[in-house]
């Protein structure tokens, strides 16, 4: 079974910084994208980075700049620089990963879209 565990939330004054982390687990063939979501209270999910297996990424606009997403395909692991946190980046920090499972006991591959528990990342103002 795959399981994404995050680290590294927690509270931060505006203009300070925090790193994610988040690591997949378990019967892990490859990995294409993975990516990381927030979600603060009363509003939707959004996107806020995403990188591909050959590194291509991607940010929402209100953090271009400030947030760097970077991963290590060797650790199965993705990573979240969060700099000049500001107030608005209050959230439940979610990381999420297209791969590709292998299930031995069937000799099957398996794609499967799977998401983390979730970290709550507090900016104080």
């Amino acid at each position: 079974q795959v399981q994404l565990v995050e680290s590294g939330g927690g509270l931060v004054q505006a203009g300070g910084s925090l790193r994610l982390s988040c690591a997949a687990s378990g019967s892990v063939f490859s990995i294409s994208a993975m990516g990381w979501y927030r979600q603060a209270p009363g509003k939707q999910r959004e996107l806020v980075a995403a990188i591909t297996s050959g590194g291509r990424k991607n940010y929402t606009d209100s953090v271009k700049g400030r947030f760097t997403i970077s991963r290590d395909n060797a650790k199965n692991t993705v990573y979240l620089q969060m700099n000049s946190l500001k107030p608005e980046d209050t959230a439940f920090y979610y990381c999420n990963a297209d791969l590709t499972e292998y299930l031995v006991a069937t000799d099957e591959h398996r794609y499967l879209e799977v998401w983390g528990q979730g970290t709550l990342v507090t900016v104080t103002s």
